[in-house]
């Protein structure tokens, strides 16, 4: 069933980038490579991944095939947080030449292989390898649409299986590959472009004619001599020390339709099921029309207080009058702990402006997959650099408040949120480094990090907070009373934590669906590129986060009560609350993790990302109720 034009038309917006580019134009980095019939081609290994454990291993950590001299890819920075170890292997083809049964190598499994093998296959972990910067991937067959396929990233290490009458389980190793490479031809100038690279593995127990003579010894179980082919792994290679295993292979080029431009749909558009389009967008329109009844309420019912105020004539009418014109010798008073508060406003505002940024460049189609670690990597310069951002919006908001030291402000937004996070990071890292994983992030790159954050970052953030403390302060519509107003006893439900709570709901409610399919994408290792539905869903979540702060802060000082300074900020921050319950919900009913310090990672990086949305949210509501109170106090009559 096709999706409907609503929802072609918004995913257009996601997929500007796999577009057929004009006038020759590409994207840098990933511009196309023609090749001739015999080119060769060589296909790179990536890390080991196992959705079970979330730690990835280099593909040269088993006892796999090794080519005379392992040559590292460059990697960004963006690849090596993510754990990507991307280098060269012994299998090489060339263009449109198919060859079967092709000999690797054999290896004598030893004791300590035998057992690293078996704790791969155990945990579940994929062989990822690359062809011309496509993912290798495994077709399996929908069970619900007969000819459709969805796509697995890499193939299992190996499988456990009993044979038949025996109650032992056995742990089998995919020692033979099949590859199909699938290319786009130019009738004209007779080049070609590789759009798909597919395996079916299978495990074999070799056997072969005569004495071992590498790569030339006639095995009987595939010969392509005889044209005898491997379809089915009835025989198959046990993982036990002292035997033998033989890694073979074989490769087919299939013509394609698919064009170069658009051979990363397959891998992005795995996800088209109907739920993700009318779930993402029944969410949209719910909160759209809360957000609109919200802002209607709100714009009638002031509209009508501002015009009482406004018509009472003397001054015993207006002290009989009750409600947020009260406060207004109040509202504007400093809260307390004010300079913590602009230090989180301010790291607020860095977190807008990178997501912001990254999103728009993510919709443009510059940080496409076919880019590995190019989303990362642009988030944390984009972070780096919107630290003059964070700088001059928390000055400004602390000269409010009559401080002077803006050198201490500064400091602060600097290094808190930073600081905290770079402490979460570190410990994690800390316990992959001890699992002897890939994904430890290497000395060198935490030294560019610690550069990063020391060299470029916290200089800007001190001429953000030097340029925000020369402008002028920002005059506040009211005056502020030197004696502060006694707040009156308050309803149950205008309790702070009550009212905190129950405001965080609206903006999570704007993102779990889409959240569903970010951590799914992150923790079970799928692509995410929906970008423009992303984007979407950013803009209700500054609506929604706006709008329910407005309305408390609204109802707040209706009840005369006239510290809505870190209320405004915790209302909407508070959203950070559900999503980390969200998060616990997410790990114990979708993943299948069970080890102790794959647990501790799931949770760490998840606070941080709490953390990070309610810096995010918690801006957003604090800066809505900031421009709301300057509006409606200066639209009234002070005497």
């Amino acid at each position: 069933m096709a999706p409907p034009a609503w929802a072609l038309t918004l995913a257009a917006l996601c997929l500007v980038a796999l577009a057929p580019p004009a006038a020759g134009f590409y994207l840098p980095g990933v511009a196309p490579n023609d090749f001739e019939k015999k080119d060769p081609l060589q296909v790179k290994v990536n890390k080991l991944t196992s959705i079970k454990t979330q730690l990835p291993y280099s593909y040269y950590s088993l006892p796999f095939c090794k080519p005379d001299t392992i040559v590292d890819s460059a990697e960004n920075l963006g690849e090596v947080l993510r754990g990507d170890r991307i280098e060269n292997s012994p299998y090489t083809f060339e263009m449109r030449e198919p060859q079967m049964c092709q000999i690797v190598c054999k290896i004598t499994v030893g004791e300590k292989e035998a057992k690293l093998l078996k704790e791969k296959i155990e945990d579940e972990y994929r062989v990822n390898m690359i062809l011309d910067n496509l993912p290798l991937v495994v077709p399996i067959q929908r069970v619900d649409q007969e000819g459709a396929y969805f796509y697995q990233h890499g193939f299992h290490v190996g499988a456990k299986g009993k044979y038949s009458g025996s109650k032992d389980e056995k742990y089998f190793i995919h020692n033979h590959l099949s590859f199909t490479v699938k290319y786009h031809r130019d009738e004209q100038r007779d080049v070609s472009r590789i759009v798909a690279f597919e395996v079916k593995p299978y495990s074999v127990k070799h056997e072969y004619e005569g004495q071992w003579n590498d790569k030339k010894t006639r095995l009987t179980t595939c010969d392509p001599h005889a044209q005898r082919v491997i379809t089915s792994s009835d025989s198959p290679q046990e993982v036990e020390v002292g035997k033998d295993i033989i890694f073979t292979y074989d490769v087919d080029f299939k013509e394609s339709d698919i064009k170069w431009a658009s051979r990363w749909d397959s891998y992005l558009l795995m996800t088209d099921d109907q739920i993700h389009w009318f779930s993402i967008v029944n969410s949209l329109m719910i909160v759209l029309f809360l957000s609109g009844m919200v802002a209607m309420i709100m714009l009638r019912t002031l509209y009508r207080d501002i015009s009482k105020y406004n018509q009472l004539e003397t001054q015993e009418e207006a002290q009989e009058e009750t409600g947020w014109k009260l406060v207004h010798g109040d509202v504007f008073r400093p809260p307390s702990n004010s300079d913590w508060l602009c230090v989180y406003v301010g790291t607020g505002v860095q977190f807008f402006g990178m997501l912001l940024v990254t999103m728009v460049f993510a919709v443009l189609g510059f940080l496409s997959p076919s880019n590995r670690g190019g989303l990362m990597t642009a988030m944390l310069l984009l972070w780096v650099f919107m630290g003059l951002l964070a700088g001059y919006s928390s000055s400004r908001l602390y000269k409010l408040f009559k401080g002077s030291e803006w050198k201490n402000i500064a400091l602060r937004t600097a290094f808190t949120f930073p600081g905290s996070v770079f402490t979460i990071f570190f410990f994690l890292n800390a316990l992959i480094w001890g699992q002897k994983s890939s994904g430890a992030v290497p000395f060198t790159t935490m030294f560019a990090l610690v550069l990063l954050w020391f060299g470029i970052s916290v200089p800007l953030v001190f001429v953000g907070s030097f340029l925000g403390f020369k402008k002028p302060t920002i005059e506040d519509p009211v005056k502020t009373n030197k004696i502060p107003r006694q707040i009156p006893e308050q309803a149950w439900y205008m309790n702070p934590i009550f009212s905190i709570l129950i405001g965080g709901i609206l903006p999570f409610g704007a993102v779990f669906i889409e959240l569903f399919f970010i951590l799914t994408s992150i923790w079970l290792h799928q692509f995410y590129y929906i970008f423009g539905f992303l984007f979407l869903v950013f803009l209700i979540l500054i609506v929604t986060c706006a709008e329910i702060s407005i309305v408390l802060c609204y109802f707040q000082l209706c009840s005369e009560d006239y510290l809505w300074w870190w209320r405004s900020y915790l209302t909407s921050g508070s959203s950070a609350l559900y999503l980390f319950l969200y998060a616990t919900f997410y790990f114990f009913t979708k993943l299948e993790i069970t080890k102790f310090v794959s647990a501790v990672l799931y949770f760490g990086y998840m606070l941080i990302a709490s953390y990070a949305f309610f810096a995010l949210t918690g801006t957003i509501g604090f800066y809505a109720c900031f421009l709301f109170t300057r509006l409606i106090y200066s639209s009234v009559k002070i005497e």
